[in-house]
Parts: structure tokens; sequence; C-alpha cells
């Protein structure tokens, strides 16, 4: 993290999960690292709804929670938002496909990341995809993002964004705090 003191990527990745239950608790879903892929499960039979990061890598928490905002009310119904994931390696319309499908969630990771004060990298989720010209397609969509975000779609990744700045600050002073909402709490992470 640019200037900030040293923090794990665990412990990274649990203050984003503490962020995120901040933000969103009244949405009854749990952000959990730990898994080998990640995966969203709706709320079912009284329990609440997973948003699961791989392993405790601030990135993939990132990213999954981007997913999760731009995802309306119909496809939190459905596991993994009633996307379906083709494995690589893919041919060059299956990698089309997934660039397309990923340009509005891997910039607004970006535009997490950016506000979290850490490095964004695209990802291809294929080794033999051009990545930098995916990446340039990221910087091109930024407007259209910022415009996305100032819509009602938008708002709860504009409340995230302005909690990550928040955190970002936590960070480097050695504590963090609670949403900026009308119920602030502060809270120490050490």
């Amino acid at each position: 993290m640019n200037g900030q003191k040293h923090i794990t990527d665990e412990a990274l990745a649990e203050s984003i999960a503490k962020a995120f239950e901040d933000c969103f608790a009244s949405y009854e879903t749990m952000l959990v690292g730990g898994a080998e892929e990640p995966l969203y499960q709706p709320a079912k039979d009284g329990h609440s709804a997973k948003l699961v990061f791989r392993e405790d890598f601030p990135a993939s928490a990132l990213h999954e929670i981007a997913h999760w905002c731009i995802a309306g009310a119909r496809r939190r119904q459905q596991e993994d938002f009633g996307y379906a994931y083709i494995c690589g390696p893919r041919s060059a319309e299956e990698q089309d496909a997934f660039f397309a499908a990923e340009l509005k969630t891997q910039s607004l990771e970006r535009a997490f990341a950016a506000a979290l004060g850490l490095e964004f990298r695209p990802s291809a989720d294929n080794l033999n995809a051009d990545v930098d010209a995916f990446s340039a397609t990221l910087e091109d969509y930024e407007n259209s993002l910022n415009a996305w975000l100032t819509t009602t779609a938008g708002q709860r990744a504009r409340r995230f964004l302005q909690r990550l700045s928040i955190l970002k600050t936590a960070l480097s002073e050695g504590s963090v705090t609670a949403c900026s909402d009308s119920s602030d709490q502060a809270g120490v992470v050490q």
C-alpha cells in the first residue's frame, strides 16, 4: 500500500471484509475469504447471502465486491449472479466474451484498488490472453464507469469507494473506522 504502514494480505482482506460488513449489513451478505475459488451464494433458508473470495487476497475481495455492487436485485438472487464461467484455456472468441463481461467489473475493481491505495493488475484469467490490450480498454472505460457511479445503480459502489478511502486513511493511522453514515462507530485493528 502506497505510503501506508505494512499490513499483511490476510489483515487487509479482513479489514476489507469488515468495511463491507459495516457498509452493507442491511443486505445480509457476508464477505468471506479463504476459498479456492470465488463464489456468490444467494440468501437461502434463512441464511445470509455469501460472497466468497480466493484465499486471503485483497484483490480477489475487491473483485468479488465489484461483481456484487454491479449486480442488481435479480442477479443477487442467483448463484454466481447467474453468470456462466468458462475455464481456460479459452478460444479467442471466448476470451473476448470474458473481457466484455469483465470490463465493468474490473474497471470498478480498479477504482476500489485506487481508493485503497493498492496496485491494480487486470486479470485475463488466461495465460495466453493479451492483458495489455485489456488494460488499455479498462482505461478507456473510465469515463463510462464514472458516469455509472453517478446513477442509482452505482450507489452501492459509490458508497464502498467512500468507505475504502476512509479505510485507507485509517490503515495509515493504525485504526479502522466504520462506514461513514449516521451510525459511525470506531474500532481498532492492530
